[in-house]
């Protein structure tokens, strides 16, 4: 399993190939710097991705999960923008084929 962590300012962790999501969940969570960070997206089969306003990283953050790629990202800069976003850029994002 993979696993998707993010915190303030565009921190993020994540986390591959890992035989169990909670071990996932924890390395995520500790690649991830500050005390805000939360897991939010955990993968097998499909994709994660997050977003960030690249004007102000720690504004208006969004995050996307889903079969495909492209439509993910999508859904995280849409949530991103929801969330007040003016300038949405895509920080990071993974596809786990394996499941």
């Amino acid at each position: 399993g993979r696993a998707l962590a993010i915190g303030s300012c565009g921190a993020f962790g994540e986390a591959f190939d890992f035989h169990t999501i909670d071990e996932a969940r924890q390395s995520a969570l500790g690649k991830c710097n500050g005390t805000t960070c939360r897991v939010v997206a955990t993968v097998k089969r499909g994709c994660s991705a997050f977003a960030v306003d690249f004007k102000d990283p720690c504004g208006a953050h969004g995050w996307g999960k889903g079969p495909r790629l492209g439509g993910t990202q999508n859904d995280a800069l849409k949530s991103c923008y929801h969330d007040g976003g003016k300038e949405c850029v895509i920080r990071t994002f993974f596809c786990d084929a394996k499941g």
